[in-house]
C-alpha cells in the first residue's frame, strides 16, 4: 500500500504537529527559580508558569517577555539593559531603554569583520528573510564587557555561483564567497578581541590568531567568561592536539592551563555541533578526555595544570555535564551506554569530585533528555524511547519528581498507520563490534509479503544517525514517510559515528568511507530472520553526507545496492569545506573514481546555489559517470541551497517517485506535495 496522504503527514516539518506536548523548552527567570514553557493541545497554544520549590504549575495567559528589543539578531546583556549587534563588518551597542545605538567596533572590512563565522549559509538566510546569523559574542556575568573575535578571511580562496534567475528577473549574477578547501595554505583566522561596553576600549589578546572552524569557537562554547576571567580551547589544524588557555580580558595576555595530545584527534565532545564539556569550576577544571579508551571527567588544578585524578570511569561515556556543587564536591551529568541494549539512552548520574560515591540518580531503561536552569536548583527532565513518547517532569538532584508537567499525546500520529521502529543488535562487518539500529516495518505490514528494503544512511562522523529517543530527530526523520510508502527502512549507526568509546568513533578517523559495509552486513543479517525483506531490490537514499554515503554505496557494492538518490552531495571532498575535510575526510574523501562501477539506477539532485556543498560535487561526479558511459538521472534545482527550501516538496516527490518506480517496481500515484513552512528556529538545528 503506497499511502502517500500519511507520508506527507509524516516528513519532518509536519510529523511534530502530530505529538501533542512532545518537546518542552523552559524559558528561565532571571534566577532560574522558576521557568515558563508552552506547549500545543488539540490545535490550541497553553502555557505555564512552573515554582519547583513550591511544587506548582500554574496556567497563564501568555509566555513572559525576554529581554532586549526582541531582534532576534542582538545578544541582550544579562541585565537586560544593552544588546549587542552586527552593523556591515562591525559590532554596536543598542540601549534598550531608549534604543539608541552606537559602534563598539570602527575597524571591521570586507572579509575582516566582527563575531563571524566561515559556516555563513547566507543563501539559506536570505530565503529566512535574515542578513546573517546573530554575533558571536558572549557577555561577562556583570553585563560590563563583551568577548568575541574578529574573522581574518582575506587571504582566503575565492569561489563562486551563479545566480541563473535574480530576484529582478535580469540576467545570471555572479555569487562569490571564502571558502578554504582541505589543505589550503591560508584558512580563515580570528583573533579574540574583549570590547568593554563603559569605556569603549578594546583589548585583543596576545600571540598568533587562531584557524576558525566552521563555527565560532564562541557559539559553540569553547570559549568562556568565569568571573573576570576568559577560558578558552585551541586546538590546531590537525585536530591532534588540544589546550585549555586562559585570556586576561584586561591585558590581552594569553596563558596555557594544560595541554593533551594523542596519535588521533583529541576532542571536547564527539558530538561536533554540541558544547565543549569542559568545565572550570574554581581552582579545578573538570576536562573531557578519552585517553583510556572512553569519554570521561578528569580534574586538573587551574594554576599549575597539574593532574588531580580521574573523577569518571567504566565502559561508558559522559554525554553532558549538567551541574557541579562546589559545596558538596559533586559533579551531576548525563551518561551513555548505562542500559543494557542501547549505548546512547542517556541516565542522569552522580559523583564526586574525587570519584567516590558514583550513583545512578535516574535508574531506569529510558533516555532521558535534560535541562537546566542557570541556578542549578533542579533538572526539568523529559523521558521516551523510540517507542515511548516523551513525559516531562521538574526533578530534584536526589531523583525526587517536584513538578509533574506534560504526557505527550502521540495519539495523532498513531493515526497515520505509523508505529514505533523495531531496535536491532547487529554485528559489524568485522564480526566483533556490535552495531544498533532501527528498523521501520512498512504500514501495510505483512510477514507473508516480500517488501523492498530501503537503507538511510549519513557518512558524518560527527552525529548519530540512530536517536535513543520519541524524536527521530534532524537526521532521523526522513526515515518514517519511507515507511508508509510501503518499504522496510533500515537506520543504523555503522563504525565510526560519535557517543561511544574512542575505538568506535576513531574508525573514521582519517577514513571518511561512511561504514557502507557495516550497512551491507548489517541489512543481511537482518533478513536472515526476516524473509519478508527482500534482499533483491535493496536501495538507500541520503542527503548531504547521506548523498556521499549513497553514492559510495553504489559504486562499492553495485551487487547489493541497486537504486538511489543522493541529494546535495559532498562527492568530493578534497574541495569540501576545509575545517570538515580536514577533521573528518582527509584522503578518503573522493567519490569519483567510483563513477565505473555503477551498476544500478542513481539519481543526483543538487541546488544550484549551495553554499555549503557547492554544485560542482555532483558536477565532478556527472562528468566522470559520461566519461565511463553510466547512464543515470540528473536534478539540478537552480535557485535552491543545501537543503532546497521552497522547492523541498517537489525534491521530495522526485525522491519517492524514484525508489517507488525502480526499486518497488510499482507506478507512483499522482500527488502534489505542499511546501515546506520553516522558521528560523530551525536555525538552530541546522547550526546547532
Amino acid at each position: 500500500m503506497i499511502d502517500v496522504q500519511a507520508a506527507e503527514a509524516l516528513l519532518r516539518h509536519n510529523r511534530p504537529r502530530l505529538v501533542d506536548a512532545g518537546r518542552i523548552t523552559p524559558i528561565w527567570s532571571d534566577d532560574g527559580a522558576r521557568f515558563s514553557y508552552q506547549v500545543t493541545r488539540s490545535g490550541a497554544d497553553r502555557t505555564y508558569l512552573v515554582d519547583p520549590t513550591a511544587g506548582t504549575r500554574t496556567s497563564v495567559a501568555m509566555l513572559p517577555t525576554p529581554p532586549g528589543t526582541g531582534d532576534f539578531l542582538a545578544v541582550v546583556s544579562p541585565d537586560g539593559k544593552h544588546e549587542v549587534f552586527r552593523n556591515g563588518p562591525d559590532l554596536w551597542l543598542r540601549t534598550v531603554s531608549d534604543g539608541s545605538e552606537r559602534p563598539l567596533t570602527t575597524d571591521g572590512s570586507v572579509d575582516h569583520d566582527y563575531g563571524t563565522s566561515p559556516f555563513a549559509i547566507k543563501i539559506l538566510l536570505g530565503k529566512l528573510g535574515l542578513p546573517h546569523l546573530p554575533p558571536a559574542v558572549v557577555w561577562s556575568a556583570d553585563s560590563r564587557r563583551i568577548l568575541t573575535h574578529q574573522l581574518d578571511s582575506r587571504l582566503v580562496r575565492e569561489t563562486h555561483l551563479i545566480d541563473v534567475l535574480p530576484d529582478d528577473g535580469g540576467a545570471p549574477e555572479l555569487l562569490t564567497q571564502r571558502y578554504a578547501y582541505p589543505g589550503d595554505e591560508h584558512v580563515p583566522l580570528a583573533q579574540y578581541v574583549v570590547l568593554d561596553v563603559e569605556t569603549g576600549t578594546a583589548v585583543r589578546a596576545q600571540g598568533e590568531p587562531f584557524v576558525l572552524p566552521l563555527l565560532s569557537p564562541i557559539s559553540r562554547k569553547w570559549a568562556w567568561w568565569s568571573g573576570e576571567t576568559i577560558y578558552f580551547l585551541d586546538q590546531p589544524r590537525d585536530q591532534r592536539t588540544l589546550q585549555l588557555k586562559r585570556l586576561d580580558p584586561s591585558t590581552g595576555a594569553v596563558e596555557l592551563v594544560l595541554t593533551e595530545t594523542a596519535s588521533t584527534r583529541v576532542e571536547p565532545n564527539q558530538f561536533m555541533e554540541l558544547p565543549a564539556i569542559t568545565r572550570v569550576c574554581g581552582d579545578e577544571v573538570l576536562w573531557y578526555s578519552q585517553r583510556d579508551g572512553w569519554p570521561h571527567l578528569y580534574r586538573y588544578d587551574i594554576h599549575s595544570g597539574e593532574l588531580l585524578g580521574q573523577v569518571t570511569s567504566g565502559e561508558w561515556s559522559v554525554r553532558q555535564v549538567l551541574h557541579v556543587d562546589l559545596a558538596e564536591r559533586v559533579v551531576y551529568f548525563t551518561a551513555a551506554g548505562l542500559v543494557d541494549g542501547s549505548p546512547l539512552r542517556r541516565t542522569v548520574c552522580r559523583i564526586g569530585l574525587d570519584g567516590s560515591g558514583f550513583t545512578r540518580i535516574t535508574n531506569d531503561d529510558l533516555d532521558h533528555e535534560v535541562a537546566v536552569p542557570p541556578n542549578g536548583g533542579y533538572f526539568v527532565d523529559s523521558v521516551s524511547t523510540v517507542g515511548l513518547s516523551p513525559v516531562h517532569s521538574v526533578r530534584s538532584w536526589s531523583g525526587q519528581l517536584l513538578v509533574e508537567l506534560e504526557a505527550a499525546d502521540s495519539t495523532a500520529l498513531m493515526a497515520t498507520g505509523w508505529r514505533p521502529p523495531e531496535e536491532f543488535r547487529v554485528l559489524a562487518a568485522d564480526g566483533v563490534t556490535e552495531l544498533f539500529g532501527l528498523l521501520y516495518k512498512p504500514h501495510d505490514f505483512d510477514p507473508a509479503v516480500s517488501y523492498p528494503v530501503v537503507d538511510h544512511p549519513y557518512a558524518g562522523p560527527q552525529v548519530n544517525r540512530v536517536s535513543p529517543t520519541f524524536d527521530p530527530g534532524l537526521y532521523g526523520a526522513d526515515a518514517d514517510p519511507m515507511a508508509a510508502l510501503g518499504f522496510g527502512v533500515v537506520v543504523v549507526d555503522g563504525r565510526g559515528v560519535p557517543g561511544r568509546d574512542k575505538a568506535f568513533h576513531d574508525a573514521s578517523y582519517g577514513n571518511y568511507n561512511a561504514g557502507i559495509d557495516d550497512h551491507v552486513t548489517a541489512i543481511r543479517q537482518l533478513a536472515e530472520t526476516r524473509p519478508w525483506m527482500d534482499l533483491d531490490r535493496v536501495g538507500l537514499f541520503g542527503t548531504s553526507g547521506g548523498a556521499y554515503a549513497t553514492v559510495r554505496a553504489m559504486g562499492e557494492f553495485p551487487e547489493f545496492f541497486k537504486v538511489g538518490v543522493a541529494e546535495s552531495g559532498n562527492l568530493d571532498n578534497r574541495y569540501y569545506l576545509q575545517a570538515f575535510g580536514e577533521t573528518y575526510a582527509t584522503t578518503d574523501g573522493s567519490l569519483l573514481d567510483y563513477a565505473e562501477q555503477l551498476e544500478g539506477k542513481l539519481l543526483l539532485m543538487h541546488g544550484g546555489l549551495d553554499d555549503n556543498v557547492q554544485p560542482h560535487h555532483t558536477m565532478r561526479f556527472t562528468e566522470r559517470l559520461i566519461a565511463a558511459g553510466k547512464d543515470f538521472d540528473l536534478l539540478i534545482v537552480p535557485r535552491a541551497e543545501h537543503i532546497m527550501l521552497g522547492y523541498e516538496h517537489y525534491v521530495v516527490r522526485r525522491r519517492w517517485n524514484y525508489l517507488l518506480q525502480h526499486l518497488a517496481g510499482v507506478t507512483p500515484p499522482p500527488y502534489q506535495l505542499k511546501p515546506a513552512t520553516l522558521d528560523i528556529s530551525f536555525l538552530s538545528k541546522l547550526t546547532g
